[in-house]
């Protein structure tokens, strides 16, 4: 009995492993590591950067200094995110993982956005956050909580989410991402301050407002 229970369970995690393989959005590495090339931009890009011959590896390759230095936050938005991915970890390449530290003001926001490539899982490390996302159509349901100093809060990847410091003092949190490039998609960035721009005529049918307040909120991003 003893020994069916253990075959059982080795089974469970072997099909447990094969099926994370095949679900996971970056692919397993096929070698210790590939530490990004900088000086190759004009290779074609696969998944990820050229990599560095493994010869000329150093341990600066996977290595980065200044998470513990608060980002300014005197913006209009009241935030600064500083961040560690593949560019500025070159080590981080092909291993489908970065962070990031999130510095907040007073009622400082950090704007509804997407991450297209990650899953981002966020803990407080000081002050009081309200977070959110968005389910997907034709629900659109909004899950939101307010976090406080070592909650954790997870962001499904490529749904709308957002942050924003509730308390009396500034905040602080700590990102990890499921990609070594996330990207991020600003909702607001993207919509109103595309190149080429979309048509105002389009953007006034969209969110069911005359031309001039599209004008007015394209002005406001042009001087932010």
């Amino acid at each position: 009995m003893a020994t069916s229970f253990i075959l059982f369970i080795l089974a469970v995690a072997f099909c447990s492993s094969i099926l994370i393989t095949v679900l996971s959005y970056e692919p397993a590495p096929l070698q210790d590591f590939c530490v990004a090339d900088a000086t190759n931009q004009g290779t074609v890009r696969v998944n990820g950067m050229a990599c560095k011959n493994p010869l000329f590896v150093q341990a600066d390759d996977f290595y980065y200094s200044g998470l513990h230095v608060a980002g300014d936050t005197q913006n209009s938005y009241g935030y600064r995110i500083s961040p560690v991915s593949v560019y500025q970890i070159p080590g981080l390449n092909t291993l489908g993982l970065s962070m990031m530290r999130i510095d907040y003001a007073l009622w400082g926001a950090n704007p509804p956005h997407t991450h297209p490539r990650a899953t981002e899982i966020l803990t407080v490390l000081e002050g009081t956050l309200q977070v959110g996302f968005i389910t997907s159509d034709p629900q659109n349901r909004l899950i939101t909580k307010v976090l406080q100093r070592g909650d954790v809060f997870v962001f499904p990847v490529g749904l709308v989410h957002f942050q924003r410091n509730m308390g009396h003092t500034n905040a602080t949190a700590i990102a990890a991402l499921s990609s070594q490039n996330p990207g991020v998609i600003s909702i607001t960035n993207s919509i109103f301050g595309s190149t080429p721009p979309i048509s105002t005529e389009i953007l006034a049918q969209a969110f069911q407002v005359d031309n001039k307040t599209v004008h007015l909120i394209k002005k406001k991003l042009m001087h932010m």
